[in-house]
């Protein structure tokens, strides 16, 4: 495995560049009817943050090891939260027209081809860890496919409790939201940062850091976005804001109120902090991209 240095790190921006040459050239190698592929390049390829990737990555380096033995994981979570923000936007669930500041695939190609554009890619996610030209050990293949089904499913759950109930009555409304989010936004999360330690070969102790890091970022990364959503400029998130609100859902500030929100997400910041601090000189990449998120307005 080979290690990497702090000096002079790749940056985020890098880091996103080379995962869309991951996805592209991954796409390209499948066989796909070309309405398909363009739908799911204009889903997957059309902007974000690549937070996924970029977990998985420094979460690679954080274990000693060059990010980029991560891009196989990278590739297929960033596949698996596209297919779900798809699936997401749809009539039936959300009905969003916005996503990233571009119309929705639903409104692009067609309610139809989103459906299938997202099966698709749900489908391929598994295929990246699979496929032979992936730089990935053969032992730690089936590992990354079980990190990657366990943060699937576990999405799945949350996105049914959020949308569709079906919680514990006798947990409290915070209780509730935690339960939704550590699985609808943290699983996935969680699983990438996982899949990035395990990509680099990492010891119990630096799974065991890595995966508090991701628990905590996990959380905190949904109070902030819904603190964007109560308070933010719908320009600047590129999506519609003050839905979630509108529709009645659980979210921390209609629970907590913003400033108790806030508090939240203070508390988890520096829970994950500590966690990233706690795998020494190499989890610096992971504070740094800590603290952008922290302070993000989209």
């Amino acid at each position: 495995m080979e290690t990497h240095s702090n000096t002079n790190p790749i940056t985020i921006d890098e880091i996103i560049a080379q995962t869309d040459q991951g996805i592209e050239a991954f796409l390209d190698s499948r066989s796909l009817t070309e309405n398909l592929a363009d739908a799911m390049r204009y889903a997957v390829l059309g902007g974000g943050k690549r937070l996924r990737p970029v977990l998985a990555w420094r979460a690679a380096e954080a274990c000693g090891s060059l990010g980029r033995c991560s891009t196989p994981a990278g590739v297929s979570v960033e596949l698996i939260h596209a297919f779900s923000l798809v699936h997401d936007d749809l009539p039936a669930m959300d009905d969003d027209d916005l996503r990233r500041g571009r119309p929705t695939l639903h409104i692009h190609a067609g309610e139809a081809m989103a459906i299938l554009a997202g099966d698709a890619m749900l489908t391929l996610a598994f295929e990246a860890i699979m496929d032979p030209d992936a730089q990935v050990a053969d032992s730690a293949r089936p590992v990354l496919l079980g990190e990657l089904c366990a943060g699937t499913r576990a999405m799945i759950v949350g996105q049914v409790h959020d949308t569709l109930g079906g919680m514990p009555e006798e947990l409290s409304e915070e209780e509730k939201l935690r339960l939704i989010h550590r699985n609808k936004t943290g699983a996935l999360i969680r699983a990438a940062c996982r899949m990035g330690a395990i990509c680099a070969g990492a010891d119990e102790a630096q799974l065991a850091g890595v995966t508090e890091f991701s628990e905590a970022i996990g959380l905190q990364f949904q109070v902030v976005d819904d603190l964007l959503d109560a308070e933010g400029d719908a320009q600047l998130v590129g999506k519609a804001t003050g839905k979630d609100i509108e529709a009645g859902k659980l979210t921390y500030p209609s629970v907590l109120g913003v400033a108790g929100s806030r508090r939240v997400a203070a508390e988890l910041h520096d829970r994950a902090r500590a966690a990233a601090e706690g795998l020494g000189a190499d989890g610096s990449g992971l504070v740094g991209l800590l603290e952008s998120l922290t302070t993000r307005q989209h």
